[in-house]
């Protein structure tokens, strides 16, 4: 579908920007309630539009209904998390150590410390979930819920969806008097607007969901400003999944039919699809690929997001397939057309995969390979030297795990998340999610894009020495009005 929308100039982002900050100053000040009712507005708002916006999401996506129904349901309920997290309060991490005036030989002064949000945030749409990581998606609810204003760039494979939500959130701002300019919207398909959102004087932190090359220009659009800011992107991942010998022996069939399923569950579009799988060369490996195979030629081909997304597959795999010593197990037996992507699954040995970088990238779609390995050494060689991951995956039994310690002393060091006997594919949101990991999963592992600790990027600690009570933020004042947990003296207090 074409994009009708103008492009934003670099003239005209700079003022959006300079709207934010004015904005940002007055929202940050918001009281609890104010914000957290904005943030519930905004859910009720994005659900009045009813079943016009599956709609337009569907047209311009190619999702199905049903899909774009959960997803939206997850993008209210994750808005009304944070309205839930901010009543609660004590995600600023307040912190009092009183002063002990007449300590020897220095007196001690009083501290206290909270987190505070930092500026204006700039949200790129992500292409593969025009509601949960666009628009109002968890970067957005996650900056606005921080006291941050945000401004978004809506991705144009959904521009017109993404419009619709901007119109949901533009009413919640009125309903809730909250400063019109606290979110704004931008459209643009070029390089230049992306980098000008970046390179902004306002622009305090952005965050980004997609490619490892677009999550990397924007890092390094970042580091060449005169301040450098913190850019939170969720990029590449191919999600490897370990497939021990014990369960391969009892469950093939099993294994197989569910992970057909997972390859390709929305034409592999997810970040989390399992794009790499690893097992021991043996007889239970074959009678597996076996099952796996006749799981994947039944699989009908799919129209994919966009013809960008479908062209770049279409690369992609055949370049895998191409290379020296891989294998095709099986394709979809139905032909692709238009857009459509063709479900596959390879084969290759561990020693070829070692060799060759590019079996290692990731194929964004429908697309898996299996990596035979000739003993449990080279399994954990060939684990480790992929890179950073969102999320890896153990198949196996209790027997398994304990006939294989070396390999469990390796997961944590590849990904974020680390799953045992089940997909990848579906990110629970909640505040023990971890969606992030080692570069290039993200540009910064220390956080995470999903749960209520995705609130954590954007946000800063401050400690006020020695001010008065009545001077310092609620979260801080001796009285604890706003009745939160904090830590005083070393011990946890309400």
């Amino acid at each position: 579908m074409a994009n009708h929308f103008k492009e934003a100039s670099v003239e005209e982002i700079n003022q959006v920007m300079q709207q934010s900050h004015a904005a940002f100053q007055i929202f940050q000040k918001k009281s609890i309630e104010e914000k957290s009712t904005f943030l519930d507005t905004i859910a009720n708002e994005i659900e009045a539009l009813g079943d016009a916006l599956l709609q337009k999401a569907s047209e311009e996506t190619n999702l199905p209904i049903g899909r774009l129904t959960g997803e939206r349901a997850r993008t209210t309920a994750q808005l009304r998390m944070f309205a839930t997290m901010l009543r609660e309060g004590s995600w600023v991490e307040a912190s009092i150590d009183t002063a002990i005036p007449d300590r020897a030989p220095l007196p001690k002064p009083d501290l206290r410390k909270m987190l505070i949000p930092l500026g204006p945030v700039v949200v790129f749409g992500a292409s593969n979930f025009p509601f949960a990581y666009s628009t109002a998606g968890g970067d957005t609810a996650s900056a606005l819920a921080a006291g941050c204003s945000v401004v978004v760039k809506a991705h144009p494979a959904h521009a017109e969806t993404s419009e619709m939500v901007y119109s949901a959130i533009k009413k919640a701002i009125a309903t809730c008097n909250i400063p019109q300019d606290v979110f704004q919207h931008v459209h643009g398909t070029s390089f230049e607007s992306g980098k000008a959102l970046v390179q902004a004087d306002h622009t305090a932190a952005v965050g980004f969901t997609g490619s490892t090359a677009g999550g990397k220009a924007l890092v390094d659009y970042s580091a060449q400003r005169k301040n450098p800011i913190p850019v939170f992107s969720e990029m590449g991942s191919i999600n490897p999944v370990i497939f021990l010998p014990d369960t391969l022996q009892q469950n093939a069939a099993g294994l197989a039919t569910q992970y057909a399923g997972s390859i390709t569950l929305g034409m592999g579009q997810f970040c989390t699809n399992p794009g790499l799988m690893l097992a021991v060369e043996s007889p239970a490996l074959h009678d597996f690929l076996d099952h796996l195979s006749t799981g994947i030629e039944a699989i009908q081909p799919a129209k994919m997001l966009h013809a960008g997304i479908h062209l770049a597959y279409e690369k992609k795999s055949h370049e895998a397939l191409e290379q020296k010593g891989v294998k095709l197990v099986q394709q979809a037996a139905t032909a692709a057309h238009d857009i459509e992507a063709l479900p596959t699954v390879a084969l290759v040995s561990g020693e070829t995969f070692l060799a060759n970088p590019i079996l290692h990238e990731e194929v964004f779609g429908p697309y898996s390979l299996m990596v035979s390995c000739k003993d449990e050494q080279e399994l954990v060689t060939v684990l480790k030297s992929v890179s950073g991951q969102l999320t890896t995956t153990v198949m196996g039994t209790v027997k398994d795990l304990t006939d294989h310690p070396n390999l469990v002393d390796v997961l944590p060091s590849i990904a974020g998340r680390i799953l045992f006997n089940g997909v990848p594919t579906g990110v629970e949101v909640c505040a023990s999610m971890v969606h992030g990991g080692p570069y290039p999963a993200s540009t910064d592992s220390r956080f995470t894009a999903v749960g209520v600790n995705a609130v954590k990027r954007w946000v800063r600690p401050v400690c006020y020495q020695n001010w008065p009570d009545s001077l310092l933020p609620l979260a801080l004042q001796d009285a604890n009005p706003l009745q939160i947990w904090r830590l005083v003296d070393n011990e946890w207090k309400k």
